[in-house]
């Protein structure tokens, strides 16, 4: 067996082989070895960058807003009581003070209708005197006397009809306004309840609208209320009905503000932006942009915690417009996340990077 082995130059070189190939093998460990991270490193640089804006909760009174109609507050059509001629009428655009006379209608026979009411009430006045005394010596039954007193009451009626008729041949306005249309032209026969001018009174105005339902609850009495004109004027008033029942196909409910209209700007019959306002609340600021649902379908924003970790917290939207939003329920002081947000997950420890900061 021993005599087998190889000697002389084939078992050298057999040596020499096993010794490069030792040597060979070496080389490739230490070369690994040296290329072996420190897994405390590797955790280091694994770690997400985000950036962040620190947003403050400042007080932001929210609104509702809506699209409304801007009416008189009074308006009503004055009416003729009396069949007569229309003889006058205040001139269009006239301003009328409660009881101030709009129109005159013609008298025909009604002042000579009063005095012969008045005469007439006279002559049972003394019938019922009479009656009287001869009830007192026993000359006139019960039945003659009161139908003396029954004569005078009807004596009395007549007289005060004859009275209102003439009265109302010069129709008064019922409140403070103005004339806004002429509803019969001089000359008119006119008979009673036949138009006789629109009367409007517009140095206080009523804007009206429809709220959604779901914000309805939100509203009272006495609120707030700013109306923007089309023409971006601006009068302020007070929220002055809430409608106990929505209507039966929209489902929202009417509202009506009683707004001051100290300059009697033309504007009744016109439309107009309502904007109600509602409770002061803490809330930020920010752009839509960063708003986001989670798994759960709830709006919120990412943030991150004073421990660098990510936070989703649920908010509510208040109020949104060409330049970004209010929501509530951020805390006090809040680091947005404004770039990454969707490459970190709820949790993950992140280095936070302030906005045009370089993270040191």
């Amino acid at each position: 067996m021993i005599n087998r082995i190889p000697r002389g130059p084939v078992a050298m070189a057999i040596v020499l082989v096993i010794l490069l190939v030792l040597w060979l093998l070496s080389g490739d460990v230490r070369r690994s070895a040296s290329n072996m991270e420190d897994p405390y490193e590797e955790s280091e640089a694994s770690l997400a960058r985000v950036e962040v804006s620190e947003r403050l909760a400042t007080p932001f009174q929210p609104e509702v807003v809506i699209q409304g109609q801007v009416e008189p507050w009074r308006s009503v059509v004055i009416r003729s009581r009396v069949a007569a001629q229309l003889e006058s009428l205040e001139p269009l655009g006239t301003e009328i003070a409660q009881g101030d006379r709009i129109a005159r209608l013609s008298e025909e026979d009604r002042e000579e209708q009063v005095e012969r009411a008045r005469a007439e009430l006279e002559r049972a006045r003394t019938d019922v005197e009479a009656a009287s005394r001869l009830r007192g010596a026993d000359l006139a039954s019960q039945s003659e006397y009161l139908a003396r007193r029954a004569e005078m009451a009807a004596a009395e009626a007549a007289l005060e009809q004859a009275r209102i008729a003439l009265d109302d041949l010069t129709p008064e306005a019922p409140f403070d306004g103005s004339i806004n249309s002429h509803e019969a032209e001089i000359g008119d026969e006119l008979q009673p309840g036949d138009p006789l001018v629109a009367l409007v009174q517009t140095r206080r105005l009523k804007v009206s609208g429809r709220v959604p339902q779901q914000k309805a609850g939100k509203l009272a009495n006495g609120q707030s209320v700013r109306v923007e004109l089309l023409d971006g004027r601006e009068l302020s008033g007070k929220l002055s009905f809430i409608a106990h029942s929505a209507h039966p196909e929209t489902r929202s409910f009417r509202i009506e503000a009683a707004v001051p209209n100290p300059d009697n700007w033309r504007v009744a019959g016109s439309s107009a932006t309502l904007r109600i306002g509602l409770a002061p609340e803490l809330a930020t600021r920010l752009s839509p942009a960063h708003l986001r649902l989670n798994e759960a379908g709830r709006l919120g924003v990412r943030h991150v915690s004073a421990d660098d970790e990510v936070v989703f917290t649920p908010v509510r939207l208040l109020s949104t417009d060409d330049d970004g939003a209010w929501v509530t329920g951020l805390p006090l002081r809040t680091r947005l996340i404004t770039r990454g947000a969707g490459f970190v997950r709820e949790g993950e420890q992140v280095i936070p990077v302030a906005a045009g900061g370089n993270g040191d």
